[in-house]
């Protein structure tokens, strides 16, 4: 029976058969996407100068051979190192960080002083450069998993450092020194990603298996357990790590994405979804902990509470207010790039408000189109996890997608009045050089993830003359690798 017809008859596939077609890489479709990313990108750039200045802007030809050399190169870098990597993942955070670059520029046209397009085009030079540099030299994601308690400990380092720094905006969640200034904790969730993927490979089994049972008497499907303390004592770390975060820079959103993090991840790997509402519960019990006894943070939740409260003690209204009044200008089609007053809401170029003025200059159907990229990224994140073969494949690439998804979500509610205010920077769009290198780091780790999980496998060999119905059996060692305990290289 051939391979077709013992999968069409349920059965498994002949272990003699062929590798089959080799799967395509997407290279060219890759390359077009990429294209077209550049192409709006630059109309885009000749759109705000036209709209705020009446006329083309002088660097345009430079900045359209910037775009050019920049998309080729990282898509070169893909091609030779990564050909099997999903062809949809370069373009979509190419075109997410061409328009932000399109967003600052034109935020920037308001106040001839301004330089914010100048600096994130430069460290979105630095984070492309970092994406090259990352696909070329990481050849096996694996490698990572050998430096899992090194992460963790340099993801502290880096989290407690801001807090001996003046705060910003009322949160400690920035170094600054020689003109130069650093979020530390943008690049501890990547950290903190790798650690929390090794630690749960490593102790899956523990955590949905092991611990005595709490209730026994209730008829629950799957039943609730006490984690024994060697498996408890980490995650209670890090619940206690986040709450701490929170104390000491007062910066609700860090704190809420590296728990959140954590569950996403932990629910991931042990397939129980009680871990989701126990962290839930946790982390709304330290919000609600820190928000009543934190100035900076209550007075976030109150805002959210009532965003119009400054407009009726007379003192105008605040930004909340102002990115609310900003979507309701846009209405369906925006005003049109350039034409907007979103620039009234203060620091939006360097905030979650950028994503206001989206909503009023693009409208409803580019505000839609944002966030359908962020959601394409995400899944194709997903997609990836779920090719794996590997559990800390698996679980790294769930993490990284993870990360985007939270901190859009954790954004777009803050702008819209779902969820209070948490001070994240929006990927790609926001200004911030830390920001744009950590989430260029992020997409470079999930073309290397997508790599290996689009990868053909090799097909197992076999001796010359072999019989076609030997090594078909439970015990044999010889079929085509498909089981947890055969020894051939496809199962390595």
């Amino acid at each position: 029976m051939t391979a077709l017809t013992a999968e069409a008859a349920g059965g498994a596939p002949s272990p003699h058969a062929g590798p089959g077609p080799r799967p395509p890489r997407g290279r060219g479709a890759e390359l077009t996407l990429l294209a077209g990313a550049v192409l709006l990108c630059f109309l885009g750039h000749l759109h705000v100068g036209l709209a705020t200045t009446g006329h083309l802007p002088p660097s345009a030809g430079r900045h359209a051979a910037g775009l050019a050399v920049a998309a080729l190169l990282a898509h070169l870098a893909v091609r030779f190192r990564a050909p099997y990597a999903d062809p949809v993942l370069l373009p979509i955070a190419f075109l997410l960080n061409g328009l932000g670059l399109v967003l600052i520029q034109r935020l920037d046209a308001t106040t001839p002083a301004r330089t914010a397009a100048g600096d994130q085009l430069r460290w979105s030079a630095v984070g492309l450069a970092l994406f090259v540099l990352a696909v070329a030299v990481l050849r096996d994601h694996r490698t990572l998993q050998r430096y899992a308690y090194l992460s963790v400990a340099a993801a502290l380092a880096l989290m407690l450092v801001p807090v001996f720094f003046p705060a910003v905006n009322g949160a400690h969640i920035w170094i600054r020194f020689a003109g130069l200034s650093l979020q530390p904790g943008e690049f501890a969730k990547i950290l903190l990603a790798v650690f929390f993927a090794a630690y749960l490979a490593a102790n899956r089994t523990a955590l949905a298996l092991t611990g005595r049972r709490l209730f026994p008497w209730l008829p629950l499907r799957v039943p609730l357990r006490l984690l024994p303390g060697r498996v408890l004592g980490p995650i209670l770390t890090i619940w206690l790590l986040s709450v701490g975060v929170l104390v000491l820079e007062r910066d609700l959103g860090t704190s809420l994405l590296f728990f959140g993090l954590f569950v996403v991840m932990l629910f991931t790997a042990t397939g129980r979804i009680g871990w989701i509402a126990v962290g839930l519960a946790l982390a709304a019990l330290g919000a609600y902990a820190v928000g009543a006894l934190e100035p900076h943070v209550h007075g976030r939740v109150q805002d959210w509470l009532n965003p119009f409260a400054s407009i009726e003690r007379g003192e105008g209204p605040g930004q909340l207010a102002q990115s609310l009044f900003a979507f309701g200008a846009g209405g369906l089609l925006g005003a049109g790039l350039g034409h907007g007053r979103s620039f009234l809401i203060g620091f939006a170029a360097k905030s979650d408000f950028i994503l206001a003025t989206a909503g009023e200059e693009l409208g409803l159907a580019g505000l839609t189109a944002i966030l359908l990229l962020y959601g394409l990224l995400v899944d194709r994140g997903f997609r990836a996890g779920l090719a794996l073969r590997d559990p800390f494949g698996r679980l790294l690439a769930t993490g990284l997608a993870s990360i985007v998804a939270l901190q859009v979500f954790g954004i777009a509610g803050g702008v819209t009045g779902l969820i209070p205010l948490t001070g994240m920077a929006m990927p790609f769009l926001a200004q911030g050089g830390s920001s744009v290198v950590t989430n260029w780091i992020i997409v470079a780790l999930l073309v290397r993830l997508s790599d290996s999980a689009r990868r053909p496998r090799p097909a197992a060999a076999f001796p010359a003359g072999a019989d076609a119905g030997a090594g078909t059996g439970p015990g044999a060692r010889g079929s085509a690798g498909t089981g947890p305990g055969t020894s051939t290289g496809a199962a390595a």
